[in-house]
């Protein structure tokens, strides 16, 4: 079978070259975990009613290559999110994520989560030793899983939801919208947010389509008391449509674009401000 496999990409000069580029991927990122040239960037997440008050902060996972050259998850999150690399990361930003907010008691921030990772020895220690050393901490953390990833092990999300829950940890739903979503599904999750999919945000202010379904996840959202962010906000006037459709909170490069050092400003918790 690898034989066949080997010359099907043979010829196949794409696949040859896909799977080249996935191979140097993997191998930039394995060079970044032995030398822990891994980091965290920090993007705000803005109150609707008050744009210049971010609500928390998101983590977002980066590497850097040998000449220092900082590498964002999107450009390699796909080839490794399968393999051990994979889990790797995640605890690494939890670990990094826990340790900023142990720095700053004011600070409330999210951290991206494979379900792939659900039950991960390194991850779970990682969260219990955090957690031993500020009981605050739990009640800062949000861990934020894709609609699609989600849905892959729909019932093992809502376990270890369920038990992490318990300890004061929060959740949101990311990609809200982008199709994954079975709504049988949905109501057993208990997300504390979701942040729906940029898709639907692009030019919302002259896109009826986005308009009807932007609302109609907003209400979705609503009735089951989950928080609404939406993501990918570029334009003011995306912004200020958003402001009148009632979404709680706003994230893009109009508010900020990802940040290695986080500003030093106060986050109000919206838990607690609802």
């Amino acid at each position: 079978m690898a034989n066949e496999m080997d010359w099907a990409i043979a010829d196949n000069p794409l696949a040859a070259a896909i799977q080249q580029r996935d191979m140097d991927v993997l191998q930039l990122v394995r060079d970044a975990l032995q030398s822990r040239n891994v980091l965290l960037a920090f993007q705000p997440i803005v109150y609707a009613a008050n744009p210049n008050l971010p609500a928390f902060y998101e983590g977002l996972i980066r590497v850097m290559d040998e000449t220092g050259r900082v590498i964002p998850a999107r450009d390699f999150i796909n080839t490794i999110e399968p393999l051990p690399e994979g889990r790797i990361i995640d605890a690494l930003a939890l670990e990094m994520g826990c340790n900023a907010l142990s720095a700053d008691p004011a600070l409330r921030l999210s951290i991206n989560l494979s379900p792939r990772t659900i039950g991960n020895p390194r991850w779970e220690q990682v969260l219990e030793d955090a957690l031993s050393r500020d009981a605050t901490l739990g009640e800062r953390l949000i861990l934020e899983i894709t609609e699609s990833s989600a849905m892959t092990m729909p019932d093992q999300v809502v376990d270890f939801m369920d038990r992490i829950h318990s300890q004061g940890v929060s959740f949101a739903l990311d990609d809200f919208g982008a199709g994954y979503t079975a709504f049988r599904h949905f109501k057993d999750f208990y997300f504390d947010f979701v942040k729906i999919d940029c898709g639907f945000i692009r030019d919302i202010h002259r896109d009826r389509d986005n308009q009807i379904l932007t609302e109609a996840l907003v209400s979705i959202a609503r009735h089951f008391d989950m928080f609404t962010v939406a993501e990918g906000i570029e334009a003011p006037q995306e912004a200020e449509y958003l402001i009148g459709a009632n979404v709680d909170c706003l994230q893009g490069y109009l508010f900020g674009a990802p940040q290695l050092r986080l500003p030093q400003q106060p986050t109000k918790d919206i838990m607690r401000s609802a």
